[in-house]
């Protein structure tokens, strides 16, 4: 019996990290597929509005935001490592059945809403390159992205995507190195709130923009890509450490990206009087200004912004609806594959029927401010049960925390869903 105990013990340890500092650079790679959605195309306009109409002083809500976005991310990515289980998994076992499908339901529109903001984003980027009409440019996109996920497994898709955020951190780099920024009232800003006239549809965009459901559903799923033994505390509380460091890695980057775009559109735009309106406009300004390369490099970043962030919308939709039969995502999975597919399909459909960019952006913003709330309170109720989480369940400080977060990005979500009627 000693022997087949210490055979087995020695199976199990083969399961066990290491957890050295190797380790730590294997386990970057969820935070990343989530921080995609944080620089997305709908993130750009926004921060564009942001640096060209007041310059530096709305820096501090990308660090505010980014702040509410790490806590936000680091809890639901709790939930899937101490309980095994995605968000829509969650909800449909341990919600009643009413309760889930009408949450998750809703929650799959807001993946399509936020695929046709992506998808857009790739095609305007289309056009700025090639003089593609948008239509077709919306339909290329889509199906490049429909081949990357049904024919790529969740590592390559990984791989993929990291690759897509380091060639828009290139871009950016190049940019701002073109362009002469003030880096001391540009640290000023980065720490310290000021609130410009008429300044409040923007900030609250910019908000808005950051925390999005698909991504609350999908990093935790994702976040279980590097799960080992859920049954051994120590590996649990590693995990828990190292998806910490992975989600905080990622956001600043974003973070990086977002202010980067805020920058240059505060050096170029802002201080030249130029009030930019669209991500066209802003493309067409740049290049008289800072030269035809920085246009190029622009439109390039957008549409890998744009592909890669309908690529994370895609895998969302498909956790959901898989989460509402109690399965994880896998795109060899029927319940994955029609999840991702309703997801960029009618995205797409709807795109046909707008003739006005900026309308098919507004329609995707409302969507989502209204979805919104119902997820982050969906996740705060799962991960703060002790039914769900066992020992790993929200102490009373976390949930505080939460709440209250949770409470000012409702308040600024309807404050923005009202502001655009």
């Amino acid at each position: 019996m000693t022997i087949i105990r210490r055979f087995i013990s020695k199976l199990k340890d083969k399961h066990k990290p290491k957890f050295g500092a190797l380790d730590i650079l294997k386990y970057i790679g969820p935070g990343l597929l989530v921080t995609v959605g944080f620089i997305d195309p709908g993130n750009w306009a926004s921060n564009i509005a942001a640096g060209s109409d007041f310059g530096y002083k709305l820096l501090w809500m990308v660090t505010l935001s980014t702040i509410m976005l790490i806590i936000l991310q680091h809890n639901v990515a709790h939930l899937g490592i101490a309980s095994g289980l995605c968000l829509s998994e969650a909800a449909t076992i341990y919600t009643k059945p009413w309760v889930s499908k009408t949450l998750l339901s809703s929650a799959i529109f807001a993946s399509i809403s936020t695929a046709l903001a992506e998808i857009l984003g790739g095609a305007i980027a289309l056009q700025m390159l090639f003089g593609m009409p948008l239509k077709i440019g919306a339909v290329l996109t889509a199906l490049l992205v429909a081949f990357m996920l049904y024919s790529g497994s969740y590592r390559r898709l990984e791989k993929w995507i990291i690759g897509f955020v380091s060639i828009i951190g290139i871009s950016f780099i190049y940019e701002l190195t073109i362009v002469d920024i003030n880096w001391a009232e540009a640290g000023i800003s980065w720490i310290k709130p000021t609130i410009p006239s008429n300044s409040m549809l923007i900030i609250m965009s910019v908000l808005g923009a950051v925390v999005m459901p698909h991504n609350l559903f999908l990093h935790s799923e994702i976040i279980q890509s590097r799960q080992w033994n859920l049954e051994n505390d120590s590996v649990i509380k590693k995990q828990l450490n190292f998806e910490l460091f992975d989600t905080m890695f990622s956001m600043v980057i974003g973070w990086a990206i977002n202010s980067a775009i805020i920058l240059i559109a505060a050096t170029t735009f802002y201080q030249n009087n130029l009030h930019v309106t669209d991500l066209n406009q802003a493309k067409n300004m740049l290049t008289p200004l800072l030269g035809n390369a920085a246009g190029i490099v622009f439109a390039i970043a957008l549409l890998f912004a744009g592909i890669s962030s309908s690529l994370t919308a895609g895998m969302a939709g498909g956790s959901i609806f898989a989460g509402i039969y109690k399965e994880p995502y896998d795109i060899k999975d029927n319940h994955t594959r029609i999840g991702a597919g309703i997801t960029l399909f009618v995205a797409v459909l709807i795109i046909f029927f707008i003739n006005n960019p900026f309308k098919g952006l507004i329609i995707s913003q409302m969507v989502l401010s209204i979805q919104l709330p119902f997820t982050i309170f969906l996740q705060i109720y799962l991960t703060s049960s002790k039914k769900v989480m066992g020992k790993y369940a929200n102490n009373s400080f976390t949930i505080f925390i939460l709440y209250s977060i949770a409470a000012l990005v409702t308040f600024l979500n309807i404050l923005l869903f009202i502001s655009l009627f």
